[in-house]
């Protein structure tokens, strides 16, 4: 398939609609703008709506002990049809001093995952539980199960942070679908940077180490994701 019509293809299944030959309009980029607006605040709601969650949820030990959260919101299983890409999410890194960093903008797809994704609507959180996971997220393309290594995360409130599933694995990963909370395995997915939303909230284009360095200012668009982290994640 050619590669721009992979391109629109791709990004009708996701969610994001592309307008051919007038994508630098005004009109486009308000539309790019308010797609990324949402995902931002789709993803606090994810965190908000798994914690939740009265018993088959997320540890606090884990939330509160990991170095980074990725959240893919709504993915959906057609659109692995074309080129792989199926889902955009939202990349947060702690800081040195423990805060939660700006926001970058990403992708994932590929791997061998589909079938157990299903054909619903699904969102992904990613929680990356060391600094070795952390230099994965620094670079600006790499593959979970190859580059970085990925375990489906359990599940359940009383689950201690030492285990040691955590302890071995650089990311855990979970997903959530029509209110079932679940650990999900990556193997083989691809996670890399967004240029086109990062444009859309930074004004040029963004490299991954920007935002685990801490770099970017915390637009204001993210105010309701970075409460939820509050909260939540400490």
């Amino acid at each position: 398939m050619h590669g721009w019509l992979r391109t629109v293809v791709a990004g009708l299944l996701v969610g994001t609609p592309l307008l051919v030959g007038s994508v630098s309009t005004p009109a486009a980029v308000a539309k790019i703008d308010r797609k990324v607006r949402e995902r931002l605040d789709r993803s606090a709601e994810i965190l908000t709506e798994i914690m939740r969650a009265p018993d088959q949820g997320l540890s606090p030990d884990f939330l509160r002990q990991c170095e980074g959260l990725v959240f893919i919101p709504g993915v959906k299983k057609g659109a692995l049809i074309v080129g792989g890409q199926f889902g955009r999410g939202v990349m947060v890194v702690r800081q040195p001093n423990r805060q939660w960093g700006p926001p970058g903008f990403v992708t994932l797809g590929g791997g061998s995952f589909g079938l157990q994704i299903g054909g619903q609507s699904t969102d992904v959180i990613l929680l990356v539980m060391n600094r070795r996971g952390i230099e994965k997220l620094a670079s600006n393309k790499f593959k979970l199960g190859a580059d970085a290594s990925v375990a489906a995360g359990p599940v359940g409130r009383d689950l201690k942070a030492g285990t040691d599933i955590q302890m071995q694995a650089e990311i855990l990963s979970y997903s959530r679908s029509q209110g079932v909370f679940a650990g999900l395995s990556l193997e083989g997915a691809t996670l890399q940077v967004d240029d086109e939303a990062n444009k859309a909230i930074y004004g040029r284009t963004v490299a991954s180490r920007e935002v685990v360095e801490g770099t970017l200012p915390r637009p204001k668009e993210a105010t309701r994701l970075y409460a939820a982290l509050r909260r939540y994640a400490g």
